[in-house]
């Protein structure tokens, strides 16, 4: 028996474990590939169990679909990423990870002495901004912000 090269969108759910629905949502996206059949039918490379793995490690880490996408586009389209294809990408997120990790232990820490509504703790807060003076700073949550 000749070995399967081509995947139905219900084989590449059931061997992925993501649901058809978030398949039809990553091609929408661009972020794997189909073909279709003379009925009109999706077909998917095997590649495709590679990449669909790619992506949900990815997001899995909180990497955006956007970057996934970005990142997926530097791989030759029809051949299963390989341990170096892997490395390369993972490297690539790397920085954007410290950064994310760096800005969730700030808050984290930030937060330890704060219930979060600012009502009971309002004159000890280390999140307070009496007067708005952190806007001469820039926008946004300025002491949460991780320098870059």
């Amino acid at each position: 028996m000749a070995p399967v090269t081509e995947l139905t969108v219900g084989q590449v759910a059931m061997r992925s474990g993501v649901a058809v629905s978030a398949l039809h949502f990553y091609e929408a996206r661009g972020l794997i590939r189909s073909h279709r059949t003379s009925g009109n039918q999706r077909r998917y490379g095997r590649d495709v169990l590679r990449r669909v793995a790619i992506i949900r490690v990815a997001q899995e880490v909180g990497i955006s679909l956007a970057e996934i996408a970005a990142a997926l586009q530097s791989l030759p389209e029809g051949r299963t990423p390989t341990r170096e294809d892997w490395n390369l990408l993972s490297t690539a997120w790397r920085d954007s990870l410290d950064q994310k990790i760096s800005q969730l232990k700030k808050l984290r820490d930030g937060l330890t002495d704060c219930i979060g509504c600012g009502c009971m703790s309002i004159d000890k807060c280390p999140l307070r901004n009496k007067g708005d003076k952190l806007s001469k700073q820039g926008a946004g949550a300025r002491r949460l912000l991780v320098e870059r």
